[in-house]
């Protein structure tokens, strides 16, 4: 059954050229981080490393479509990975996530400009704050999952009270940047559901399918793109 086509909110510009407008002109630019900056979901790749993949990827695409609540499945699918410290660790230096094509220059080009750039992401710090250094974004632009352990390095859980641990998490920390930031003009570019339910507070989407293309997500963003190329030739026309 397909899914009713919906927009950001009536209360803000949603056709293609006021979406593009909006882009060229935001004050701050949030990332989603899997299978958008990175062309992998850095969740299944833990699973696969910790020899649970094929569990666990089931349960990814359900989330990453809507279908579950984004809290249930990152509890259910830890709770069947438990990674130790050591291993994500491991995972980090042996297999460390893969950044999308032109995903530098454009980071580099927003920077340029002087707008701002956030990581929101959905999967772990840990990962995420290393994709962040390589893309040269602040730390401190970073929000994303912590995984808990135990003195002797067992997974313990994840800490439930950051925004990105819940369904709407990623509008929440939206919220809180054009409040902390007096950002006007805000633009959330990603591949999933998560990240569609972010605007509104975004003033708009982008749906990014150059890794991986969720058909929902194309059909309810009135800009849809499969390469950074795509938003650098938009930065150009400034």
């Amino acid at each position: 059954m397909s899914l009713p086509l919906r927009r950001c909110s009536h209360r803000t510009m949603s056709t293609l050229s006021q979406t593009k407008e909006l882009f060229r002109r935001a004050d701050a630019v949030c990332f989603d981080v899997d299978s958008t900056v990175i062309k992998e979901e850095g969740i299944d790749e833990l699973a696969k490393f910790c020899g649970v993949g094929d569990a666990v990827t089931e349960m990814t695409r359900k989330a990453m479509g809507g279908s579950v609540s984004f809290k249930t499945a990152l509890t259910e699918r830890l709770s069947i990975i438990k990674c130790s410290r050591e291993q994500v660790n491991k995972l980090i230096t042996d297999h460390p996530p893969q950044l999308t094509p032109g995903i530098r220059e454009l980071v580099d080009r927003l920077h340029q400009r002087n707008i701002k750039v956030f990581l929101i992401s959905g999967g772990f710090r840990c990962i995420v704050e290393h994709v962040a250094t390589q893309l040269n974004i602040p730390l401190d632009h970073v929000y994303a999952n912590r995984l808990k352990f135990y003195f002797n390095g067992e997974y313990a859980g994840f800490d439930e009270s950051q925004p990105t641990a819940e369904s709407g998490g990623k509008g929440k920390v939206i919220s809180m940047l054009k409040e902390q930031y007096s950002f006007k003009t805000v633009v959330m570019i990603g591949d999933g559901a998560t990240d569609l339910e972010a605007c509104p507070p975004a003033s708009a989407f982008i749906g990014f399918g150059g890794n991986v293309t969720r058909q929902q997500v194309k059909e309810r963003c009135s800009w849809y793109v499969t390469s950074f190329g795509e938003l650098m030739k938009e930065l150009e026309k400034i």
